[in-house]
């Protein structure tokens, strides 16, 4: 068979019912291939062709704000509100069965996990509830806030952790944030939480929509493009 010169480490994810190959990088920054069949030959063919494609969209996630850490580095760090914390690892020796002794966050040291035995997965698991905790407590009030300055209310609000969107209006006026939502500056929480609850009056994203936004956040192109500087 014949070998290509670039074969970058790739995910394969097979689905009889695709038609073409599929490239993604997903939220850690891994190259997905999803495929129709396992032909390597053809896989590789296009990974071939695609490499500036493949190399820009992974600089690009590198470059974002937001990432959850890995554990593999000696330095990791926390986005909340916008800032960057330090995350202090602390190994405790213990009896105890469990290997997360504390996850805490102090606002002027930053976060610290305190651990039995090194569990990437339960030390993640306790940051996503730390973000979704926070972002029930300081985006609801904002929510209610901003809904009265706007006349328009929401049915319900919700937080749960999306891959995509920041929020979303549905067809009954219920408002859902991600909670990575809770990793932003607070000027781009607030537009986000205008953009949304405009969806209340305008279920779509043409002119009227617009100029009912800039009404509430006159410079929301400007936000519109931090959101993009960070991971969901």
């Amino acid at each position: 068979m014949l070998q290509f010169l670039y074969t970058p480490s790739y995910q394969l994810i097979i689905n009889p019912k695709l038609k073409y190959i599929h490239l993604t990088i997903n939220n850690i920054g891994e190259l997905i291939v999803k495929s129709p069949t396992n032909n390597r030959y053809q896989i590789e063919k296009l990974l071939q062709k695609k490499r500036a494609w493949i190399e820009k969209a992974q600089k690009r996630f590198m470059q974002k704000k937001g990432k959850l850490p890995s554990f593999e580095s000696t330095k990791n760090e926390l986005y909340y509100l916008g800032k960057s914390y330090p995350i202090e690892m602390i190994h405790i020796p213990s009896n105890n069965s469990n290997n997360l002794v504390s996850f805490e966050y102090l606002p002027k040291e930053g976060f610290s996990i305190k651990y039995n035995e090194l569990n990437a997965t339960e030390f993640l698991n306790q940051i996503e509830k730390f973000y979704k905790h926070k972002a029930k407590e300081i985006i609801t009030p904002l929510v209610h806030e901003q809904a009265k300055v706007m006349s328009l209310y929401p049915t319900a609000i919700s937080f749960r952790k999306t891959k995509r969107q920041w929020g979303s209006c549905s067809a009954k006026n219920r408002l859902s944030f991600n909670t990575g939502l809770i990793k932003l500056p607070l000027d781009v929480i607030q537009y986000v939480i205008i953009h949304e609850l405009t969806h209340i009056k305008h279920k779509h994203h043409q002119k009227a929509f617009w100029e009912e936004v800039e009404h509430y956040s006159p410079n929301y192109k400007k936000l519109e493009q931090q959101l993009k500087d960070y991971l969901t």
